[in-house]
């Protein structure tokens, strides 16, 4: 019998993380790493069950830890991310993401991404690390799942075109005047649940912007061969149209497990304990309305002007989020203030570097903008 596959875990606490570890139990796997953030009692838990060779967590937390677990090896991020493992998750949210995901890139892991703004910020960066290494890049993200399990064997030069499908989250028809959103409405998402920052990209449609950009670079095709449609039932998530006029749709995971095993397990399948989803009965799709959901038309535009735009345009959208579910703005404020930063990105080439100050700069012009300093 061979030994298990030894995984580290980057995000251990949150939902794409303890879902990873449903994934390892399932089968047998050996955890050798987590990362994770304050949330100690739940990643004392994890500590206890699997038992990791090295951990890294919040400053806030660290002493507990040690105090709990005296002999346990506790890192930086990076040390964790390029521990010895066949596969990293990347699951920490948010550009907070990156560090790790590039740790575990240029030590020729595995990545199972979770991470959607590691590769809309640094992809072509990362694939040269991963073009340096040796490492695999494969998405967790159920849409980018379903590419890629549909693009597997096929040539990419007989690509016509990458279709990603969005539910149109809880505002799709109504109600019509948008600037009566509160945040509590915002937060009722009427198929998934998921963490406030997504939940409220999903409704703004910033969300599927960024699985655009992110597909742009993880499948290495121009922004104008990457598609939207509205898809209510969420059945079908992604479809791929060939040169010869033949479609290709891969209907995506009701359970985000699925998705999860397959990036850790390629390119074997191996059963699971979860039951068959339900077919549906009704499928529809149409174009998304990008003058009710200007966010998604802003993230194309991010893609078209390349270099450091979707960087600026993330960490624009990381602001305006957080003051919307504060109450400080209003929801139709969040495009407002992503256009007006947008419109001050600077011509840049991308950069390790001119990521970080292009993050920089766009939280502090979008906080200007929100102050009313920024015209």
């Amino acid at each position: 019998m061979s030994e298990a596959k030894r995984v580290v875990v980057l995000g251990s606490t949150g939902s794409i993380g303890t879902q990873t570890l449903d994934v390892c139990r399932w089968r047998g796997y050996r955890v050798v790493g987590l990362l994770a953030g304050r949330n100690l009692e739940l990643l004392s838990q994890q500590i206890a069950e699997f038992n990791p060779e090295v951990v890294a967590a919040d400053a806030s937390i660290l002493p507990a830890l040690k105090e709990r677990f005296p002999s346990l090896r506790l890192a930086e991020a990076e040390e964790v991310a390029a521990w010895p493992a066949e596969v990293v998750v990347g699951a920490v949210p948010g550009l907070a993401g990156l560090p790790g995901v590039r740790a575990a890139v240029r030590a020729g892991r595995r990545l199972a991404l979770a991470n959607k703004e590691s590769m809309v910020a640094a992809g072509p960066l990362l694939w040269q690390e991963a073009a340096r290494s040796g490492a695999e890049i494969i998405p967790v993200d159920s849409e980018h799942s379903a590419l890629f399990q549909s693009l597997v064997g096929e040539p990419r030069e007989d690509v016509a075109e990458l279709i990603l499908t969005a539910s149109g989250g809880p505002f799709l028809h109504e109600p019509a005047d948008l600037s009566s959103v509160t945040p509590e409405m915002a937060l009722r998402h009427p198929r998934w649940k998921m963490g406030p920052k997504v939940t409220v990209d999903s409704s703004t449609l910033f969300n599927k912007g960024l699985e655009v950009l992110e597909a742009v670079q993880l499948f290495q095709v121009p922004i104008e061969k990457v598609r939207v449609l509205i898809h209510p039932q969420a059945y079908v998530h992604s479809m791929v149209r060939f040169q010869d006029g033949n479609l290709k749709a891969q209907l995506g995971p009701t359970d985000m497990r699925l998705a999860i095993q397959y990036a850790l397990a390629y390119p074997a399948r191996p059963p699971t304990p979860l039951r068959e989803a339900p077919i549906a009965e009704r499928l529809e799709f149409f174009p998304p309305d990008t003058r009710r959901f200007p966010a998604l038309a802003l993230a194309y535009e991010a893609g078209r002007m390349g270099g450091v735009a979707p960087v600026v345009l993330n960490a624009a959208d990381e602001v305006a989020v957080e003051a919307f579910l504060g109450g400080a703005i209003g929801y139709l404020e969040i495009p407002r203030v992503l256009e007006k930063v947008l419109q001050k990105t600077p011509r840049a080439p991308l950069s390790w570097e001119n990521i970080e100050e292009a993050d920089r700069l766009a939280r502090r012009l979008a906080r200007e903008f929100l102050n009313g300093e920024g015209g």
